[in-house]
């Protein structure tokens, strides 16, 4: 099929309130004018440089989401124009979204990345230290970010009960944290492999690319988003 068929495919699956990110990574503008030209404007990018590079040439109503590993001295790139950060994993991250965000006169908003899978190479909070970072004195001093959600990536396994289970257990987690932190709406967990089981265990938002713009070079063991 092609990407446009490819993306109309995907939407038609997914039920109301389920956000759909096309993840774009490694993808030329022109395959990114194809869904744009198919009337989506969600993408998502892993690399600043290449989100930066993309914004200059694409639509300026596209909203873009980052949702790779994010470095403190790369924020400042983003920070006029990101529409949502998925992968805040720390204070520090925070506090520099917050500054850099005060600059450009905005409130940027950020998913809690939490760590749920069972891989050394994956990036996020334990629930006990989002908890924490929630109820801290230094968190409560931000005003130019919003929590509005958690994002969670699961094990790159074939196991599907696994990461049934480990979609769950973030689930869990934001029902557990919503009623202290109204702010909170967004589950960002499901990618091309498991995206319908991530909606069957609550996500709201996830983040496909491969199965809109076909199969990236990867290499061996990485998971497609």
């Amino acid at each position: 099929m092609s990407i446009k068929e490819n993306l109309h495919h995907i939407k038609s699956s997914l039920p109301p309130g389920v956000t759909l990110i096309a993840v774009t990574k490694t993808h030329p503008p022109e395959k990114l004018m194809e869904v744009y030209n198919a009337g989506h404007r969600i993408f998502g990018e892993n690399k600043v440089q290449e989100m930066c590079d993309k914004y200059e040439v694409l639509p300026k109503d596209i909203q873009w989401h980052l949702i790779g590993h994010l470095q403190s001295n790369k924020v400042k790139y983003i920070a006029p124009f990101v529409s949502l950060i998925h992968s805040a994993d720390s204070l520090k991250l925070l506090q520099e979204i917050d500054k850099q965000a005060l600059k450009n006169s905005r409130v940027i908003d950020c998913l809690l990345q939490i760590y749920i899978a069972d891989e050394e190479t994956k990036f996020g909070l334990s629930f006990e230290e989002a908890e924490e970072l929630l109820s801290s004195e230094a968190f409560q001093q931000l005003r130019n970010i919003r929590i509005t959600g958690l994002m969670g990536m699961a094990t790159n396994t074939d196991d599907q009960e696994k990461i049934r289970s480990e979609f769950r257990s973030l689930r869990s987690f934001f029902d557990r944290l919503k009623p202290s932190h109204p702010s909170l709406r967004h589950i960002s967990m499901g990618m091309s492999s498991d995206y319908l089981l991530a909606i069957e265990e609550g996500s709201t938002m996830v983040r496909v690319g491969s199965s809109i713009f076909g199969n990236r070079n990867y290499s061996a063991g990485a998971p497609k988003a």
